[in-house]
């Protein structure tokens, strides 16, 4: 019998198959080891194939879809609901081919390989920050076990850095100025390595139109402009700004039943890089110049900061959205007099 749908279980190294016909009675259940699975699609005419949206699943895409196939990938949350007892990857790939059919299922779009390539750029950029944090925590605290403090910021490290370098220092002992001077060395190689990653990203900023009309929005700089314009190849995937705020997850959760609202806090669905929007700068400098945002000023003399941050975020998002889709400028002067 010709298969025409297919579930597919991707891993490592062993891959799991179930396939049904147009009758959909199963037609094959077995397992794959990686070396036999092009091959596997490659004798098979042209069918459906139902994915998870997960690690490695938009190269498979690519690569069946080079063979004529049909590839759907899936949020893994969303097809769950069709697992029936327990979990192996027999069931997974039974319940992913039971799932590509639904008509109200959501599809997520396959990635091509350069836009993974950008968005690499940023997740690379995102650890060698949150490392470039460990090593500053890291000196702080050990300077501070020794009766070494500085105040916050760049100008206090630098002071703290200063004193690891003066050998003339005798406030340091021998093995912990050794000690420091490691940490010093690879806080300088994090910051280097950051400084040539946000150059790349910068040059790619001025070379993409959509990323320089997206940084005409009130706290949205080049980092957040060009991960938007990564991210989101087509923004008319979305039916609105609503939606697409919705998928970064900057709307309430909600647990209403019989008729009766009850929404809680942000639902934060979808990828997190992408809420890092800027609204805390921007209520920042809302606060010191409060003539500028009227708007912001009104919601902070009634709601707290970060309610108030969670409805800036979302309409940033908004604005985002419609400049994908519509293309323009971002013109607050003429947003605020209308």
């Amino acid at each position: 019998m010709q298969i025409t749908t297919i579930g597919l279980d991707i891993a490592k190294n062993v891959f799991q198959v179930h396939g049904i016909d147009a009758a959909e009675k199963v037609v094959v259940r077995k397992q794959l080891r990686r070396s036999q699975v092009i091959a596997f699609f490659a004798a098979l005419p042209p069918c459906l194939v139902g994915m998870e949206a997960c690690a490695s699943s938009h190269y498979w895409a690519r690569e069946l879809t080079k063979l004529g196939h049909e590839v759907r990938l899936m949020p893994a949350k969303d097809v769950k609901a069709y697992v029936k007892r327990n979990k192996n990857d027999a069931v997974d790939a039974e319940a992913s081919c039971e799932a590509v059919r639904r008509p109200t299922m959501r599809f997520v779009r396959p990635k091509s390989a350069e836009q993974q390539g950008r968005l690499m750029q940023h997740r690379a950029r995102d650890l060698l920050m949150r490392q470039q944090t460990q090593v500053i925590n890291a000196l702080r605290a050990h300077l501070a076990e020794l009766g070494i403090v500085a105040a916050q910021g760049r100008e206090g490290l630098k002071q703290l850095l200063a004193i690891i370098a003066d050998e003339r220092d005798e406030r340091l002992p021998i093995d912990a100025r050794a000690s420091l001077i490691v940490l010093a060395a690879q806080l300088q190689a994090l910051h280097t390595m950051i400084g040539s990653i946000e150059k790349r990203l910068t040059v790619q900023h001025r070379a993409n139109e959509a990323s320089k009309r997206l940084q005409s929005i009130h706290g949205i700089g080049i980092i957040g402009a060009s991960a938007i314009a990564a991210t989101v190849t087509d923004p008319k995937a979305f039916r609105s700004g609503r939606d697409f705020a919705a998928w970064i997850g900057l709307v309430p959760r909600q647990d209403s039943t019989g008729g009766k609202q009850k929404l809680g806090p942000i639902s934060k669905q979808g990828d997190r890089y992408l809420r890092r929007v800027g609204a805390h700068s921007v209520l920042r400098r809302a606060k010191h110049n409060p003539e500028k945002y009227p708007w912001l000023t009104q919601l902070l003399a009634r709601r707290p900061f970060k309610v108030v941050a969670i409805a800036l975020a979302n309409k940033m998002a908004r604005i985002a959205w419609a400049l994908l889709a519509s293309g323009g400028h971002y013109r607050p002067r003429l947003a605020a007099a209308a």
